[in-house]
């Protein structure tokens, strides 16, 4: 298929824009191939400018739980943009999104709006050091929490896709204060907590992993979370940016029956529009001001805008049977996937949760992200490129979950395994 107009607008953005992209993962560069410029999307699918349509497994990296221009979301934002964009004051939609988060996130008594999941965690931490009085924290490798400094510290996502160990611009000092272990492994964790969980303000995880590419918590690792962190007085933070409303309605602390003290939120809360947020106890969420003395503050938090289109969002996902519908798909096609892969004696593993899936190319179980790094990411990326041929939009990256929405239709799912199984055979030819 032909690309030419986006051939020629990533060489007029990398004229203007540091490598052509406002997110680094979009430029495409570990897969080998110019990246796509899209000009709208519609249910399950993308359109770029040059006219060519793709079924899309990315979702805008997770928000569009109800596929793209979904109507209820799209009429209630043209009403309430004819009301304003922007106030910079209190709301009612900010009141009822607010309570609707609460009523469906287990731990969530009080919950703050942001504006990315990037502002919902470095707050949390913030939040976990103010309270408990202690600096340090640990999050796990190749869990992803955003780009604020702290964080930046063997992180998944595009930081793995690129192959970046850091960053340059983190000052020494702030990373002296992060500790990284390793995923799912809970005799570590134990072991690093006996020394240091009395200095230990916050353990930070992404319950299900999605920024290494889809990687599930071994039976037992959250428990061990849970009861360690209780023992010493640290905080445990569950980011559920990406699993919130993914993979059960009250994300993964539903899903596995583990009970944080503060979560992270994103994606699906805006229903598309940018959007964060961060909740828990209340006697931990009191110390935020101006109630509390921890201070955090955005122009545009709780913008009407995101909080409309989040409440039309999360309306939709509790009517009856949404998830058994959304689950069953993506059940669907990773079943499917797995067939042919065994058919065709490709090394490979491909799993799912919720509406969350990966496919890492490894013949070795994926439990922590040394594991993932096993992957052919030469097989991978001629697997990606065969597939966007195909009309097929997958993450570009390895690294990478991929997400199903209530617009995929069994014919695309359809359409997807018959790409996958033409790739895919090519490939082992």
């Amino acid at each position: 298929m032909s690309v030419e107009k986006s051939a020629e607008l990533y060489k007029e953005a990398l004229r203007i824009i540091p490598g052509g992209v406002n997110s680094p993962v979009r430029a495409c560069k570990s897969v080998g191939i110019q990246p796509l410029f899209i000009e709208r999307a519609q249910g399950s699918k993308l359109f770029d400018v040059d006219g060519n349509s793709y079924i899309d497994y990315v979702g805008s990296w997770g928000p569009m739980i109800l596929g793209h221009g979904n109507p209820f979301v799209n009429r209630a934002l043209s009403l309430a943009i004819e009301r304003g964009t922007s106030y910079g004051a209190p709301t009612e939609r900010e009141i009822e999104l607010a309570r609707m988060i609460v009523e469906m996130v287990p731990c969530v008594d009080v919950v703050r709006m942001v504006n990315s999941g990037t502002e919902a965690t470095m707050s949390a931490i913030r939040l976990a050091r103010a309270f408990t009085g202690r600096d340090m924290i640990i999050k796990f490798d190749g869990c992803y929490h955003g780009h604020a400094d702290s964080f930046l510290v063997e992180a998944g996502s595009g930081v793995a896709t690129l192959g970046i160990a850091g960053s340059p611009g983190v000052p020494k000092d702030v990373i002296r204060h992060t500790l990284s272990i390793p995923y799912n492994d809970s005799q570590k964790f134990r072991r690093v907590m006996s020394d240091l969980g009395d200095n230990v303000a916050c353990v930070i995880v992404e319950p299900v992993v999605g920024n290494m590419g889809l990687v599930l918590p071994a039976p037992g690792f959250l428990e061990t979370l849970r009861e360690v962190t209780q023992i010493h007085g640290s905080l445990l933070v569950f980011d559920e940016v990406m699993t919130g409303f993914r993979v059960a309605p009250g994300g993964a602390q539903e899903r596995y029956g583990i009970m944080p003290d503060l979560t992270t939120l994103g994606k699906v809360i805006g229903g598309g529009l940018p959007v964060g947020a961060y909740g828990g106890r209340k006697d931990i969420m009191e110390q935020i001001a101006p109630q509390g003395p921890v201070y955090q503050a955005g122009t545009l938090s709780g913008n009407p805008l995101a909080m409309t289109a989040g409440i039309e969002t999360l309306k939709q996902l509790k009517i009856p049977g949404f998830y058994e519908s959304l689950f069953k798909k993506t059940d669907t096609l990773i079943k499917g996937l797995g067939e042919i892969l065994n058919r065709l004696g490709i090394p490979a593993r491909a799993s799912c949760v919720g509406s969350m899936m990966g496919l890492f190319f490894t013949d070795r179980e994926v439990l922590n992200f040394q594991d993932a790094k096993t992957c052919d990411l030469k097989l991978f990326s001629a697997y990606y490129r065969g597939m966007r041929d195909k009309g097929i939009y997958l993450a570009p990256s390895q690294f990478e979950a991929g997400f199903m929405s209530a617009a995929h239709s069994d014919e695309d799912i359809a359409v997807t395994l018959a790409a996958a199984e033409d790739v895919l055979t090519k490939i082992k030819d």
